[in-house]
C-alpha cells in the first residue's frame, strides 16, 4: 500500500516534468531554429519479493518466476529532435541566413565558441558579422592576402565592413580594340579633319577621359596615319589639348594586321614631354610617341624648387624661416642642382671659409666687403632640415629621406643624405649652446605643397586613389599633399595624371569598298573586355553565397571576397547541450569542436539568405501530448487518493 502511494507520487512527479517539456515546446514555437524536445519515461525501480527458481527434476515441479512489485516511474531521457528541420520564414534581409543540412554556424562571445541554427545576423559597429540577439561574432575564414582566397584555418570574426573594403582601387586603362570597317572611298578620312574615332579611357586615379583620333588617307593607296587629335575631361569635357601637344602616332600600312601596330601604342602624355620655353608651350613632344606613361617615381620626387640670388635677404636668427619661391634658376658656376640658402651677417673683409657640395669638392667663399652676403648650399627634395652650429663654429646639415613612391622605385637615405661642414664660420654666432637653423621651402604659384619632415627609415608611399603622398608610420598622416594644381621647376602649373600603357589591336579592322560608309569605331579593353580601366567603386553591397562566401560589390563593377563563414558539424549532435540564447555547447558525447570548421557544403548542405530557419514544433502534437500527459497526471493523482483511502481504512479498524 505504501509502494503504491509513492509510485503515485513518483508518477506526479515525472508528468509534472513531461508538461514542463511540452510547455516550453510551445513557448518556443516562433524563436528562430528552436528544436523541440520530448521525454521518454521509464520504470523506477523494482522490489523482488521472491526470487526465481528453475525445475525440479526430482520432485517434478515447474520453475517458478520471480515475484517483483515496481516502485514507480522516472524520466528516461529528455531528446532534442535536432536534426528536424523548420519551415522557412522570409524576412528579405541579406544577413539573414538559413542553414541545410545537420552544420551548426559558430559564433564567439570573445572568450568561448558556441554553435548556433539562428542565423538571424546583422553588421556591428566595428564592422563584424554578429548574431543578432546577442551580438555574437560570426566565426569563420578570412582572405589570404596574396592569393586573395580563402584561408581554412583557425576560425576567426569575419569583419566584412572596414575601410578597406568601402572602396575599390581604380585601374588604368591598358587597352583599346578597333574594329569595323574603314571605307576606302570615305569622304572624312580624305579630308583635313579626318576620319574621327574616340575611346573613353581612365588614368590611374579613376578619372575619365575622351581620346579622340583622327585616321587620315595619305596619297598612296590604302595608306593612313593616326593622329590623336585631343583628350577631353571624362567630367567636364573639358578639352586638354593645349596642355599636351599632341600628332601622329604611326602610319597604317595596311588594315587588319597586328603586326601593323604591334609596337605602337597611344601618345606619351606625361613621361616624355619637356617644357618648350621658346613657343611657350606647357609640353612639347620630341618626334613620335606611342605611350601613355604613368607619371613615374623620377618625376614625382623630381617636383623641386630652384632659386637664384634674387632671393631677398636680411639678418635671420634662430629658428626664422626663409621663404623661398620657384621663379628662378641657381646661376653659380660650379653647382648644378637646387640649392637653399643660409645668410650669414657681419663678414670681415678678407675673412673665408669654405663648404662641400654633394662630390665632396671643397669650396672657399670670401668676403670681399663687410655688406651682408649669403652662403649656397646644398638640398635635396622639399623636407625641411636643420642646421646646427656647435660651440667650435662647425655647422653641420644632414638631410636624410628614405621612402617608396608606390609602385615605382624605393629611395633608399644614403642617397639623399648630405653632410656640409663649415669652417671657420665667422660672422655666426659660436655660442656654447647649438644654434639650430629651420628651413621651410614653399612655392610662388596658385598651390602650395606642404611638406613636415620625415625621419631616416620612414617609408613615404604615394596613394594613387587620393592623390596624396603618406606616411606608413602613422594613420594616414599627410606628409606631402598636392592640390589639384602645383608647380614644375619653372612655375608651370602639372596636373598629376597618371596615365598607363595603353595598346592598340587593330586586327578586327579592315578597309574596303562599303558604299562610302565606315562602321570602324574603337573600345577600351581588348577583345575579352580586359585591361579597359575603370573608376574608382564605391561599395554598393555585400552578398553571401550558398557556400557561406561573402562578397562585396562596387558600383565600377567589380567584386571582392571578404571571407567565408564557416560551420561545425558533430558526430552526435543531439549530444549537444543548450545554453539559452539558441547556443549550444560541445560536449564529450557530442564531440569536440577542432577550432577550424568545414564548409558547409562538404556534408551537403548549403546556406539561403533573406530567409530564417523556424522553430520545428508541431503543435498539433504538442497538444496531443498535453492530453495525454494530463490524464496520466489524473490517474496517478488517484492511486494517491485511494492509497490514502486504503490507510484511513486501516486506521479505522481501531474503533
Amino acid at each position: 500500500m505504501m509502494r503504491a502511494l509513492y509510485s503515485g507520487v513518483a508518477g506526479l512527479k515525472t508528468h509534472q516534468i513531461k508538461m514542463d517539456v511540452i510547455g516550453n515546446n510551445i513557448a518556443n514555437v516562433n524563436t528562430t531554429a528552436y528544436k523541440s524536445q520530448s521525454i521518454t519515461f521509464s520504470e523506477l525501480m523494482y522490489q523482488t519479493t521472491q526470487a526465481a527458481s528453475g525445475p525440479n527434476e526430482t520432485t517434478g515441479t515447474a520453475g517458478v518466476n520471480a515475484k517483483q512489485i515496481g516502485l514507480g516511474v522516472t524520466s528516461g531521457a529528455i531528446s532534442t529532435a535536432i536534426t528536424t528541420a523548420g519551415a522557412t520564414q522570409t524576412t528579405g534581409n541579406p544577413f539573414d541566413i538559413r542553414i541545410t543540412g545537420d552544420s551548426f554556424f559558430i559564433v564567439n562571445d570573445g572568450m568561448n565558441n558556441y554553435f548556433t541554427r539562428d542565423g538571424s545576423f546583422y553588421v556591428d559597429a566595428a564592422g563584424n558579422l554578429a548574431m543578432t540577439a546577442n551580438g555574437y561574432n560570426v566565426m569563420g575564414w578570412g582572405v589570404d592576402p596574396v592569393t586573395q582566397t580563402i584561408k581554412q584555418d583557425i576560425v576567426e570574426p569575419l569583419r566584412i565592413m572596414s575601410a578597406d573594403n568601402l572602396t575599390y582601387p581604380p585601374e588604368a586603362t591598358t587597352k583599346a580594340y578597333v574594329s569595323g570597317i574603314l571605307d576606302k572611298n570615305d569622304t572624312n578620312a580624305a579630308s583635313a579633319d579626318g576620319k574621327v574615332i574616340s575611346v573613353s579611357i581612365y588614368d590611374g586615379l579613376g578619372y575619365s577621359y575622351t581620346a579622340k583620333f583622327a585616321i587620315k588617307n595619305l596619297e598612296e593607296e590604302g595608306q593612313y596615319t593616326v593622329e590623336l587629335t585631343d583628350i577631353l575631361d571624362g567630367t567636364t569635357n573639358e578639352s586638354l589639348k593645349d596642355r599636351y601637344n599632341v600628332g601622329s602616332i604611326k602610319d597604317i600600312a595596311t588594315f587588319g594586321q597586328e603586326k601593323v601596330l604591334e609596337e605602337t601604342t597611344l601618345a606619351t602624355l606625361l613621361d616624355e614631354v619637356t617644357y618648350d620655353a621658346v613657343n611657350n608651350k606647357y609640353f612639347k613632344k620630341s618626334g613620335y610617341s606611342e605611350t601613355f606613361s604613368d607619371y613615374d617615381a623620377n618625376r614625382v620626387s623630381g617636383i623641386t624648387y630652384t632659386v637664384d640670388d634674387s632671393v631677398a635677404t636680411g639678418d635671420y636668427a634662430a629658428g626664422d624661416k626663409i621663404m623661398m619661391n620657384g621663379a628662378g634658376t641657381l646661376s653659380k658656376d660650379d653647382l648644378e642642382e637646387a640649392f637653399d640658402l643660409i645668410y650669414v651677417t657681419d663678414a670681415t673683409n678678407g675673412n673665408y671659409y669654405y663648404y662641400k657640395d654633394e662630390a665632396g669638392t671643397e669650396y672657399r667663399l670670401t668676403s670681399d666687403t663687410d655688406a651682408d652676403w649669403a652662403t649656397v648650399l646644398n638640398k635635396t627634395g622639399l623636407q625641411n632640415f636643420d642646421a646646427t652650429l656647435d660651440a667650435d663654429g662647425n655647422v653641420s646639415f644632414t638631410f636624410e629621406q628614405e621612402f617608396t613612391v608606390e609602385g615605382n622605385t624605393t629611395y633608399d637615405g644614403t642617397n639623399f643624405t648630405k653632410e656640409i661642414t663649415i669652417e671657420e664660420a665667422y660672422g655666426v654666432d659660436t655660442s656654447k649652446e647649438n644654434t639650430t637653423y629651420e628651413f621651410m621651402v614653399a612655392p610662388d604659384g596658385q598651390a602650395q605643397i606642404t611638406s613636415t619632415t620625415i625621419l631616416s627609415g620612414n617609408t613615404l608611399i604615394y596613394d594613387t586613389a587620393t592623390g596624396e603622398f603618406k606616411s606608413i608610420n602613422g594613420a594616414d598622416t599627410a606628409v606631402l599633399d598636392f592640390a589639384a594644381n602645383t608647380v614644375d621647376v619653372l612655375g608651370n602649373p602639372v596636373d598629376l595624371t597618371h596615365f598607363s600603357d595603353v595598346t592598340i589591336d587593330w586586327t578586327a579592322s579592315s578597309m574596303f569598298n562599303n558604299n562610302k560608309t565606315s562602321t570602324i569605331g574603337m573600345v577600351s579593353g581588348d577583345k575579352q573586355g580586359l585591361g579597359s580601366g575603370r573608376k574608382l567603386g564605391e561599395l554598393s553591397g555585400v552578398s553571401i553565397q550558398n557556400n557561406g562566401m561573402i562578397y562585396a560589390s562596387y558600383d565600377n563593377g567589380q567584386t571582392r571576397l571578404l571571407g567565408q563563414i564557416a560551420v561545425a558539424s558533430f558526430s552526435n549532435a543531439s549530444g549537444l547541450q543548450k545554453e539559452g540564447d539558441n547556443l549550444y555547447s560541445a560536449t564529450l558525447n557530442s564531440g569536440e569542436f577542432d577550432g577550424i570548421g568545414v564548409d558547409v557544403t562538404a556534408g551537403g548542405g548549403y546556406m539561403s539568405t533573406g530567409v530564417l530557419e523556424m522553430s520545428n514544433v508541431d503543435l498539433s502534437a504538442e497538444f496531443t501530448e498535453m492530453i495525454t500527459t494530463q490524464r496520466g497526471f489524473q490517474a496517478n493523482s488517484r492511486i494517491i487518493t485511494v492509497s490514502d483511502t486504503l490507510l484511513e481504512e486501516l486506521v479505522n479498524l481501531k474503533r
